[in-house]
């Protein structure tokens, strides 16, 4: 992972500041890189939502001076990320892969193509231990206490979405009509794949302020996945000029940030409801992680 500078820094100490900070930033980026390929080879579903702040931590927790330290994964940067993991909605077996990809990395530096086979059996009990007890205390609270309201976005949860559908699927059986004849499901998904760190977080906020502004009148929106949200709305003539000031409001918001500005343009779409609420839900599950 070392890469021998080809020039001395000038500018005496401030100028071997920033050398240093610009070696220990790349040597980060080369590492995140290279487990996301293998995290992506040993089956993480969802390339989009793999990239979270805590991902960031982590790489940070083990580069000490530019240099890959594999056996000083922070206990805390691994709880942090098994936690956010959990809430993001991956299950324990994929998130202990990717743990598994993550060991296979720093245990092999010199694979830099990712032609690696991350092994769950081969990574140390106390990574797997830590990893796996906090994505357990989320996905149990998740269970006893579950929140209206998505603290980051300030949008109702994807549970709060699922209670209001209960609600018209029950209207539509008394009125005998399917859901899907008054009502769709608008969806904003956004591609995150090549951000890293706070930005991400950035862009859903921008997206949840877009929607709220856009839908004021009633309608019923949640955040339904790490990278997705979406509204509940009516099936009327305002549809289509509502879908037009969404894209607008997005575009709007995420121009000012480039990084945001360089993930390319949210993808909006209008999803048929199912002829039943479990199916329904699954919808949203699916959707979650798309």
């Amino acid at each position: 992972m070392d890469v021998p500078a080809t020039g001395a820094p000038s500018g005496g100490s401030d100028g071997q500041a920033a050398w240093n900070r610009f070696e220990r930033d790349r040597t980060l980026r080369a590492l995140r890189a290279r487990w996301r390929t293998a995290s992506l080879a040993a089956g993480w579903r969802f390339p989009s939502d793999w990239g979270l702040p805590e991902v960031d931590a982590v790489c940070a927790a083990v580069i000490k001076n530019g240099r890959v330290a594999p056996a000083e994964v922070a206990e805390t940067a691994l709880a942090g990320l098994g936690r956010a993991r959990a809430a993001a909605g991956a299950g324990l077996a994929e998130t202990l892969a990717d743990l598994a990809a993550l060991h296979a990395v720093l245990a092999d530096p010199d694979a830099v193509d990712g032609f690696l086979a991350p092994d769950v059996d081969s990574t140390p009990s106390r990574l797997l231990r830590v990893t796996a007890l906090a994505w357990a205390d989320v996905a149990t609270d998740q269970l006893v206490n579950t929140e209206v309201t998505e603290p980051l976005t300030g949008l109702p949860t994807a549970a709060y979405l699922r209670t209001r559908l209960s609600e018209l699927y029950r209207q539509a059986r008394r009125d005998e009509r399917p859901v899907a004849e008054a009502h769709t499901l608008l969806v904003v998904s956004m591609d995150f794949s090549s951000v890293a760190g706070w930005p991400r977080l950035t862009g859903m906020i921008l997206v949840a302020d877009a929607l709220k502004q856009v839908f004021d009148g009633g309608e019923s929106v949640a955040s339904i996945g790490p990278s997705v949200a979406g509204a509940l709305v009516p099936k009327d003539v305002r549809l289509a000029s509502s879908g037009v000031a969404l894209r607008r409001a997005l575009n709007e918001r995420l121009s000012v940030d480039a990084q945001l500005r360089d993930t390319g343009r949210p993808q909006i779409s209008a999803v048929r409801l199912p002829a039943t609420y479990d199916l329904a839900c699954d919808l949203l599950g699916s959707l979650a992680r798309s």
